[in-house]
């Protein structure tokens, strides 16, 4: 009776445990298969076999074997040299990453699953058997002792009993010791549970190890790959910030402007409708793609001045903030509303002044240039007033621009007010010569003073009690900042509606400032 009580305890517990065990086992097991898929190696191989095999240095080896291709004296060669080596490190971080997961995680979790948690199920199964075992040996003794003709309170004697008594005793202790066994093993995973549970804590911190490790090694090789592309002096420069862009190439003045601008005063000069008839879309894409790279074959462009004002005017549109800058831009509209034209100039001339160095030296060359094209305005077509039409909305526009027809209106009409009478009075607003092939490039001339209207404006270098004096004397050229802007191709007894073929119908104006229409 006492072993059949002890056994009934024994099994409740061992019920209990079961379910818990099958649980656990079925965890480990699921958790271990998808954390094997997990690995980028294989699993179980040599360092030297999970190296080759993993996707990453597949990746090194191509870029190695591309940055051989394209040399150190290509960008792209240095990038892919650099970042093939940092893959191969990353590599090799990696490798070390798995076998660490695999000792320590891996094989932990399939020994728990498939031989510590199945080997207490055996032994279950094992005491099971025994159990039945003894029940039976103590069934034929019992069963020998009534055929005796005892009584139950009687042992049977003779051979055959003393036999059978020994059967009973020995599987009886044959299952005591399988149970005692078990019941330690069952224990024993209970309690080892925190240790279990510590298989997964290895696994984030091996898993953080890795990442800080990578993140480091990634961390120090970003500073030498900025510095490579810091360094490279071919860079793009539509679309770049002016300063961003005349710090990397050490440049003055941006080399769209200086290229277009030089290439115009040898082949442009007398082109009739300069910077109003657009250019070929697919060549003034071309022209755009190879002033971006800093190649340029002035042959190819020169019999197509059309094509090189429509890359200026792109640059000058597709500055991040226009030449004439934001900050500056309620200074130009207040100053072109100014009624008087002689205080007009004035207050046009202060804000040029405040603009930044870069910005000041980009808009001087550009408006000595502008200034020289109406030395052709006869041929051009291309008068004071005319040019500031065409270019002022691309040197000078709003931060938040509204529709383009409200542009093209009321604003246009002011911006119109600001250019023209600088480009009329260039020598005024910025004395001296200047050299338009800053860097030597393609022979262009020297700027020089050619309105003779200009003799009587006041220098920038004089004080005020000067500067108001003369202003008493001289009558600048007027300002048309009150005309529709049909009146700025009137004013020179030009008819913009017919002339050499050209239409400069009001939409064909709007097309032609925003670059939309294609030359024929």
């Amino acid at each position: 009776m006492e072993i059949n009580k002890t056994l009934q305890n024994f099994w409740f517990l061992s019920v209990q445990v079961e379910k818990r065990l099958e649980l656990v086992k079925q965890v480990s097991h699921s958790t271990h298969k998808k954390l094997t898929a997990c690995l980028q190696g294989q699993q179980g191989v040599d360092v030297d076999k999970k190296s080759k095999k993993l996707p990453l240095t597949t990746l090194a080896q191509c870029m190695v074997e591309g940055a051989a291709v394209l040399g150190d004296e290509s960008l792209l060669g240095k990038m892919l040299k650099l970042c093939g080596d940092t893959q191969e490190r990353l590599a090799q971080e990696l490798i070390l990453f798995e076998l660490t997961i695999e000792r320590d995680v891996i094989e932990p979790l399939y020994d728990l699953a498939e031989v510590e948690i199945p080997n207490i199920q055996k032994q279950r199964k094992h005491l099971a058997k025994l159990v039945l075992d003894m029940d039976s040996a103590r069934t034929r003794y019992y069963q020998s002792a009534k055929s005796s003709g005892l009584s139950s309170n009687l042992q049977p004697t003779g051979a055959k009993a003393d036999h059978l008594r020994e059967e009973m005793e020995e599987a009886a202790n044959r299952m005591e010791i399988c149970r005692d066994q078990l019941s330690a093993d069952m224990y024993s995973f209970v309690a080892k549970e925190i240790d279990y549970a510590s298989y997964f804590q290895t696994l984030i911190e091996v898993q953080a190890e890795y990442h800080r490790k990578s993140l480091e090694l990634l961390q120090s090789v970003l500073p030498q790959i900025k510095a490579h592309q810091e360094t490279w002096v071919e860079k793009p420069c539509y679309g770049k910030p002016l300063e961003e862009h005349l710090a990397l190439s050490g440049r003055d003045i941006a080399f769209p402007i200086e290229a277009c601008v030089t290439m115009l005063l040898e082949c442009g000069m007398q082109e009739e409708g300069l910077f109003r008839v657009a250019p070929s879309a697919s060549k003034l894409k071309k022209l755009k793609a190879s002033l971006d790279c800093g190649v340029l074959d002035v042959q190819e462009y020169s019999a197509d001045p059309h094509a090189i004002a429509g890359a200026l005017k792109s640059y000058l549109r597709e500055l991040p903030e226009p030449l004439m800058t934001y900050e500056l831009y309620n200074d130009w509209i207040q100053a072109s509303n100014i009624q008087d034209q002689d205080k007009r100039l004035q207050a046009l001339l202060n804000a040029c002044e405040k603009l930044p160095p870069a910005n000041n030296n980009n808009f001087k060359y550009l408006i000595k240039f502008l200034s020289k094209l109406t030395e052709y305005q006869d041929v051009n077509k291309m008068t004071p007033g005319n040019i500031a039409i065409v270019l002022g909305p691309n040197l000078l526009w709003m931060h938040n621009e509204g529709n383009i027809t409200e542009m093209m209106t009321t604003v246009s009409l002011q911006i119109v007010g600001i250019i023209e009478p600088i480009i009329q009075h260039a020598d005024w607003f910025f004395p001296g010569e200047i050299e338009f092939n800053v860097t030597g490039n393609y022979g262009s001339p020297v700027h020089t003073n050619h309105n003779a209207n200009y003799s009587s404006m006041p220098s920038p270098d004089m004080d005020q009690i000067d500067r108001r004096q003369n202003d008493q004397s001289r009558r600048p050229l007027s300002v048309a900042t009150d005309n529709m802007m049909l009146e700025f191709y009137k004013k020179d007894g030009y008819d913009p509606s017919v002339s050499a073929g050209i239409t400069f119908s009001f939409s064909t104006h709007l097309a032609a400032v925003l670059g939309l229409v294609e030359r024929t």
